[in-house]
């Protein structure tokens, strides 16, 4: 099998692309996906840096991503919801780290999968499950946002504040979210109502308004100026969650670690065919160019996804 993988801990250079990795082992609920496309977000780098290597069992060679799109090419016999041929889009999180998504065939447990949306290209759909379902969680599920709500969403223009920014949109919700003054406009077009610069203070002295809903995905002092500007809901408390920084629990709200659902990725298909969620690709890497997607999101401020093709 051909993919991307490494042998041991470091920076990218450890990274190769490979024709002779083993075909993956697909147990009685795995669905063996053929990738079309994988996306590449920072936990990517993170993972391979060995910076996780204490919070899941690793196992070498390591192939990197948590993200697919593709065609299931078998399914095990406990699998009820997918057989060969049907599209599907997932956030293929295992319980360790080996059998990763930037290679020709991708073990994915079903919790993981959902049918691919029609609107969407496979790049689309391979950029999409990880942020698109962290913006998800954190929004629909723990913030419970619905119309009316005045949401706060800090970085609106990174991974996930693109989907988050949308998803908040579609639910209704007032978007304010923070970002530079060249991407205000880009902002506006994926439905925030205001747009503060990140550079022209603290958050809490721009905001005309208090707001509702508290989306972090800054961290550090953003987090904590932040939170002075968020209602209390007398029934439900405070209402903020933090994508980057845990202690966001010493001030009552929830930490978001994403997990594989595919109900939630049924959700994101039924907002991108309805014309509500669209995933801007920042750039699109063939897989023999994999260290070059890795760098160009280790450098941050990329507007948009960055994935690597395999088809």
């Amino acid at each position: 099998m051909r993919g991307a993988a490494y042998d041991r801990f470091g920076d990218v250079d450890v990274l190769t692309v490979r024709d002779d990795l083993p075909d993956p082992p697909v147990g009685p609920d795995t669905v063996l996906v053929r990738a079309h496309a994988a996306g590449v977000n920072p936990v990517d780098l993170t993972i391979r840096r060995g910076a996780l290597a204490g919070a899941f069992p690793h196992h070498f060679p390591i192939v990197p991503g948590w993200e697919v799109a593709g065609v299931v090419e078998a399914t095990g016999p406990a699998v009820i919801d997918f057989a060969p041929g049907d599209e599907v889009f997932g956030y293929v999180r295992r319980d360790d780290v080996q059998w990763g998504t930037t290679a020709e065939l991708v073990p994915a447990p079903q919790r993981c999968l959902a049918h691919k949306p029609e609107s969407l290209s496979f790049a689309e759909a391979g950029a999409l499950p990880l942020a698109g379902l962290t913006a998800y969680q954190a929004l629909a599920e723990l913030l419970d946002v619905h119309e009316g709500d005045r949401v706060l969403i800090t970085r609106g223009s990174g991974g996930v504040g693109t989907f988050a920014v949308q998803i908040a949109a579609a639910l209704g919700a007032h978007v304010v979210t923070t970002g530079s003054a060249a991407n205000a406009g880009y902002l506006t077009s994926l439905g925030a109502a205001e747009v503060l610069d990140h550079t022209a203070g603290p958050v809490s002295a721009q905001l005309s308004e208090p707001v509702d809903v508290l989306l972090d995905l800054v961290g550090g002092d953003t987090l904590t100026d932040a939170v002075s500007a968020v209602r209390v809901d007398p029934p439900r408390g405070v209402r903020l969650a933090s994508v980057v920084d845990p202690g966001v629990k010493e001030h009552g709200g929830w930490y978001v670690f994403v997990h594989p659902d595919g109900g939630g990725l049924g959700e994101l298909a039924r907002m991108a065919d309805a014309g509500q969620l669209r995933v801007p690709i920042a750039r699109a890497f063939p897989l023999d160019q994999v260290r070059a997607a890795h760098e160009l999101v280790a450098g941050g401020h990329v507007r948009g996804k960055v994935v690597v093709t395999l088809s």
